[in-house]
């Protein structure tokens, strides 16, 4: 997920490959956040999946929508601010929000992420594991592509099969590094064989990682596959016309094989300037908003035009240690920065009051399926999330650091950027470090995932990381040895043991308990520094309703929901 943009925070999430950000996994996230009060206090209401009633530190924690009021009839269209124009539609390089936003309603993948954050049955009706290297896809007969063909177990090995292909690319080729083949085992069967156990492969099978498209359409397009005409999905709208640096329109795929969309069109708006996607959301030039500019909070929840919700994201706001080899090579100094973080104060004013501190790199709902021992020892067994100024002060004495000079990257891309890496600066400076700021252009912040050398000279940068699968190994993963977003060169071999136990474990409570293994060895080695959780944001206004509050708008047809609200 690779494109910061002005105003827009960089995230991780998901697997990343090449040349890309992330998992934030490389992803560079546009977040934004809105105060608590008024219109939008009534918007919040508990959730049926989201954070506990209370944080790390037994404060209340954020309630969350657990949805938004269904549609009560069709629309002829409506229209959407999306942040950035996605630079191709290709699903092996969606890997970021513009990208997925739009794509989740027009490619389909074998398994599908709910509302709930929970998977179902997708393009595979069903899934066998005979063993634990092996998954066999059963497909959905009779499912038509946009161009009117039917899918076939030819088509989900070729779409798979691109994830593979070295010369592509792929931005998901860490969710498919344990796949020794994938081959047709009948007209609509697909096998695929894995090296060794990997629990997180399936689970990524409802992400775009798991598209199927049709094979025909894909060699036809060629080069520009992704980029101009027909994407040749499945899914409930095709691809309409796409005017460069303007919009995009989505129109109603009517042979779609599921519950048909409420609405015939669908336009995204790029609308890269915050002030801009506000004034549309105001003046009703657009519906409806994903990603919403903290700035614009008080004159939307204000202006009556329309509701302003929160829900589950999945989302952390985290330090990323980059470099051991200076002062922070010792693991007092990554101990003493965490605890003199201000971490409430960085909620209040760098996520305007939208967010709960946090002292896990995981987000809490990532162990709603943990027995309540496993979820203790990874959630509330971890060093506390207070500000603790004298211990900080004593660990930087007896490492003797004190006047070291570390240096974190700051950037305008956004207010979680830019006040977490001013808040790290305050709490360095409070214990006896020299920390300095390193301004990077918006425009250049995404390097930061992919580039080494736009990290040189730099010991950390803030990051807003975001799970594509409810899965804690999601994130956990990322310090195993050698992992994508490893980049301080973290090495442990228990770590590395437990990382293979916790992927060839596919009972979700024993796995959960492994990966609270690694949730406290993270902790403890302060891999990254944790600052808090962030709801994803939606506005609506009064003319539609039915989009999902969560952040399975990545990977679900949310679109379809959309529809009159009276």
């Amino acid at each position: 997920m690779p494109h910061p943009l002005p105003s827009s925070g960089a995230r991780s999430g998901g697997p990343a490959g090449p040349g890309v950000q992330r998992r934030g996994r490389r992803r560079s996230r546009r977040r934004t956040a809105v105060a608590l009060s008024g219109a939008v206090a009534l918007a919040l209401v508990a959730a049926c999946s989201g954070p506990p009633a209370t944080g790390p530190s037994g404060a209340a924690a954020l309630q969350l929508s657990a949805g938004t009021p269904a549609a009560k009839g069709d629309l002829a269209s409506f229209s959407w601010g999306l942040y950035a124009e996605p630079p191709t539609l290709d699903y092996i390089y969606a890997f970021d929000y513009e990208q997925n936003m739009i794509l989740s309603n027009v490619c389909e993948s074998l398994m599908r992420w709910t509302p709930q954050l929970k998977e179902e049955p997708g393009l595979a009706q069903d899934v066998q594991t005979p063993n634990p290297t092996t998954f066999v896809y059963d497909l959905r007969p009779g499912v038509h592509f946009h161009d009117g063909s039917v899918m076939t177990a030819d088509d989900a090995v070729y779409s798979l099969n691109r994830q593979l292909d070295p010369s592509l690319g792929s931005y998901w080729i860490q969710s498919f590094q344990n796949v020794a083949s994938i081959t047709k085992t009948g007209p609509l069967q697909v096998t695929v064989k894995l090296k060794r156990p990997d629990a997180l492969f399936p689970q990524y099978m409802a992400t775009a990682a798991g598209v199927i498209a049709g094979e025909k359409g894909i060699r036809a397009a060629g080069k520009n596959y992704g980029t101009s005409g027909s994407l040749d999905c499945t899914g409930p709208y095709k691809l309409g016309t796409w005017t460069k640096g303007q919009s995009v329109e989505l129109d109603r795929f009517d042979g779609y094989w599921g519950t048909r969309a409420k609405s015939g069109k669908v336009t995204f708006d790029f609308l890269t300037d915050p002030s801009a996607l506000t004034n549309a959301l105001l003046s009703g030039e657009v519906d409806g908003s994903y990603l919403i500019p903290t700035e614009s909070y008080s004159r939307l929840k204000s202006s009556g035009v329309g509701t302003l919700y929160f829900g589950e994201g999945l989302t952390t706001v985290n330090v990323n240690v980059t470099n051991l080899k200076g002062p922070l090579g010792d693991v007092r100094v990554r101990r003493a920065l965490s605890m003199a973080l201000d971490r409430t104060g960085f909620v209040r004013t760098g996520l305007a009051g939208v967010g709960t501190v946090s002292n896990s790199v995981s987000p809490r709902a990532a162990w709603n399926l943990a027995n309540p021992e496993t979820r203790k020892a990874a959630l509330d067994d971890l060093p506390s999330a207070a500000q603790n100024l004298d211990q900080a002060r004593a660990l930087i004495k007896a490492a003797g650091a004190t006047g070291k000079t570390v240096t974190i990257a700051t950037s305008p891309i956004g207010q979680d950027v830019s006040l977490l890496a001013t808040a790290v600066q305050s709490a360095g400076t409070q214990i006896g470090l020299n920390v300095q700021l390193k301004t990077i252009a918006p425009n250049a912040y995404t390097a930061l995932f992919s580039d080494p050398k736009a990290r040189a000279g730099l010991d950390m940068f803030p990051e807003t990381y975001y799970l594509s699968v409810t899965d804690p190994m999601d994130v956990l993963s990322n310090f195993e040895t050698g992992g994508f977003q490893n980049y301080a060169g973290f090495s442990d071999p228990a770590y590395d043991k437990l990382v293979q136990q916790a992927l060839s474990t596919y009972d979700p409570a024993g796995r959960l308990a492994v990966e609270a293994r690694l949730q406290k060895i993270v902790a403890d080695q302060v891999t990254w520094i944790p600052a808090a959780e962030w709801p994803t944001g939606l506005f609506l206004n009064k003319r539609i309703t039915g989009a999902p509050t969560t952040i399975s708008y990545l990977y679900y047809p949310w679109a379809a929901d959309v529809g009159a609200a009276g």
